[in-house]
C-alpha cells in the first residue's frame, strides 16, 4: 500500500510537472494575445508550482512533511538557538515490532496504522508542521524547549501511542521507542538528527518500549551490538548454547513437577550473557526461529535421556511470536518429538500473552494446530497484556502462567492480591490450571496457595539449574531429598498419570 501511494504520488507529480512545461509553451505562444490572457496562464503556472512544491514537501502516506522539509525547518530552529533563541530537542521514534504487524496484517493495514500514528503525533504536536515521517516505520519531533521537557514530552507521546489502534476492525497495541537529543549539547548541527536517532536504536536493542537520551557512548555500544549479533549467528554452529531447567513444584505438596527449560548463552569471552540481551537481538535479525528449533530439539533429548535413567520429566518450552507464526512449527516439534520417543503430552509450549492474545487468522490457526497435535500449551506473562475473554476461550490452552510482577507485590499490595486472585478465579472457570512465578519468599508461597495457585517456579525452591544437576537433585545425590520430586516422576511408579 505505502509503494502504491508513492507510485500513484510521483505519477501526479510527473503529471503537474508535464502540465507546468504545456502552461509556459501556452504562456509564450500565446503572449501577443493580451495582457489579460497572460495573467490568466500566468495564474495557471503559479498554482501548479505551488501544488508541485507542496508534493515535494508531504509525505505521500501520512500527509507529514518529509525528511527534506523537516532538515529545512530544523535548521531555522538551531540558527536561533545558536543566536541564544531559546532551545530545541529532538524525538526520534521508531514503532517497535511493526514489521510483525505487516506480516500478520498484511500492507493495507500496516500502511493504515502508520497514517494514524501519523495523525495522532499531529495532534500532540498541535498541527504544527513540526512532525516528519522519516523512514518506513519511524518519526522525528521538533520541540522548542529544554531537556526537563524533552523526557516530559517523550512520556506524554509514548502514553499517547500506547493507546489500542482500531484498524479495520482489529484492535492493535503498539509501543514506541524514542531517542533524544537537545542541541548543542548532544551534537553539532551535521550531527543532531543522527544522534536523536542512534538514541533510539539503542532502546530498541534493550527491547523496545522506552526512551533514552543521546550519550558519546552509544556509538561505541553501536558498534559492541553488532560485534555481539555476528558472534550471535555462529553460536549455534560453535555449540555456545545450553538449556538450563527450573523445576515447577505442586502448590499442595510442594514436589516437583515439571521444568522450564531456560536459554543460556556461554560467550568464550564475554561468559554468560542474559537472555535479556540477546533474545531480543536475535528476534530482531531473524535468528530467533533457528534458535527456537535448537531449544525445541534440545529439551526433547534431554527429556529422553532423563527418560533412560529413570525420570519422566515433563518440559515446558517458550515460544516466540515469530516462531508461533511460521507455517511448519508444529511439524518441527512432531518432528522432534518423534525422533525422541516423547508424547506430545509432556511437552509444554510457553507462549506469552500479548502473543497469544493477537486475535489473528495465522495466531488462531496455529493454536488450532497445537491442539491437534496434543500439546500442553500454556500462557505465560498473563496480566501483562491486554486480554480478550473471548480470545481466551477460543485458545485450545490448559494453563494460564501469572507474570512475577504480581507475585512480588503480594506482601504488601491488596491490590495484586485481587488480580492474582481474579485470574485464579478465571482460569478455573475456563477449565485451565494457573502456575505462579517468581516466588522468592515463604510469604509469598503461602499467599499463593491460599489463592488456589495450582503450580509454583521460583528461587525458593530452586534456581536455574544444568540438566546434570537437576538429575542429581532427582536421584537424591544433590542438596536436596529425592522426595522433593513427585514419585509419579519416577519409572516405578510409572501407572501413576502426568498432570
Amino acid at each position: 500500500m505505502a509503494e502504491i501511494s508513492a507510485l500513484a504520488s510521483e505519477r501526479a507529480l510527473g503529471w503537474l510537472l508535464v502540465s507546468s512545461l504545456l502552461l509556459l509553451v501556452a504562456a509564450v505562444v500565446y503572449g501577443w494575445l493580451g495582457a489579460g490572457k497572460g495573467r490568466q496562464l500566468k495564474q495557471r503556472l503559479d498554482a501548479a508550482n505551488s501544488e508541485i512544491i507542496g508534493m515535494r514537501q508531504r509525505d505521500p502516506l501520512t500527509g507529514l512533511i518529509t525528511r527534506t522539509e523537516f532538515e529545512t525547518l530544523l535548521d531555522t530552529q538551531l540558527g536561533r538557538v545558536d543566536r541564544g533563541l531559546g532551545h530545541v530537542a529532538l524525538l526520534y521514534l521508531g514503532l517497535d515490532n511493526f514489521g510483525a504487524i505487516n506480516d500478520a496484517y498484511g500492507l493495507r493495514v500496516g500502511d493504515a496504522l502508520l497514517v494514524e500514528a501519523g495523525g495522532r503525533l499531529s495532534a500532540f504536536m498541535g498541527d504544527r508542521p513540526d512532525v516528519a515521517r522519516v523512514a518506513g516505520d519511524e518519526f522525528v519531533l521538533l520541540l522548542r524547549t529544554d531537556l526537563d521537557g524533552a523526557i516530559e514530552a517523550a512520556t506524554a507521546v509514548r502514553k499517547v501511542m500506547g493507546e489500542p489502534f482500531n484498524i479495520e476492525a482489529q484492535q492493535l497495541q503498539l509501543s514506541v521507542s524514542v531517542g533524544m537529543a537537545v542541541y548543542p549539547d548532544d551534537g553539532a548541527r551535521p550531527r543532531i538528527l543522527a544522534h536523536a536517532a542512534l538514541a533510539m536504536r539503542t532502546v530498541k536493542m534493550g527491547g523496545g518500549a522506552g526512551y533514552a537520551r543521546y550519550s558519546h557512548g552509544m556509538g561505541v555500544n553501536h558498534r559492541d551490538q553488532a560485534d555481539l549479533l555476528l558472534d550471535l549467528r555462529q553460536a549455534l554452529a560453535r555449540h555456545e548454547m545450553e538449556l538450563y531447567f527450573q523445576p515447577k513444584v505442586d502448590a499442595h505438596t510442594l514436589q516437583v513437577t515439571a521444568a522450564e527449560a531456560l536459554l543460556r548463552w556461554q560467550h568464550p569471552k564475554r561468559g554468560m550473557i542474559s537472555p535479556d540481551i540477546f533474545v531480543p537481538l536475535a528476534e530482531r535479525h531473524g535468528l530467533i526461529v533457528p534458535i527456537g528449533l535448537w531449544v525445541i530439539e534440545e529439551a526433547c533429548r534431554q527429556a529422553a535421556q532423563w527418560r533412560e535413567a529413570g525420570l519422566r520429566m515433563r518440559i515446558a518450552v517458550n515460544i516466540s511470536g515469530h516462531q508461533l507464526r511460521g507455517e511448519d512449527l508444529v511439524a518441527q516439534i512432531e518432528a522432534s518429538l518423534q525422533r525422541h520417543h516423547i508424547p506430545p503430552e509432556r511437552l509444554t509450549c510457553e507462549i506469552t500473552e500479548t502473543v497469544a492474545m493477537e486475535d489473528t487468522a495465522a495466531t488462531r490457526e496455529a493454536f488450532e494446530r497445537l491442539r491437534r497435535a496434543g500439546l500442553h500449551v500454556s500462557i505465560d506473562d498473563f496480566g501483562t497484556g491486554h486480554s480478550s475473554l473471548a480470545t481466551l476461550r477460543r485458545l485450545p490452552a490448559a494453563e494460564l502462567k501469572i507474570d512475577r510482577a504480581f507475585v512480588v507485590d503480594l506482601a504488601s499490595s491488596q491490590e495484586a492480591r485481587s488480580i492474582v486472585r481474579a485470574v485464579v478465579q478465571l482460569a478455573h472457570s475456563l477449565q485451565l490450571r494457573v502456575v505462579a512465578e517468581g516466588v522468592e519468599t515463604e510469604v509469598q508461597r503461602d499467599e499463593l496457595v491460599s489463592l488456589g495457585c495450582d503450580e509454583l517456579q521460583g528461587y525458593l525452591f530452586a534456581k536455574p539449574m544444568s540438566a546434570s544437576a537437576l538429575a542429581l537433585w532427582a536421584r537424591g545425590d544433590g542438596t536436596t531429598a529425592a522426595s522433593d520430586f513427585s514419585p509419579s516422576l519416577f519409572d516405578p511408579t510409572a501407572p501413576a498419570p502426568l498432570r
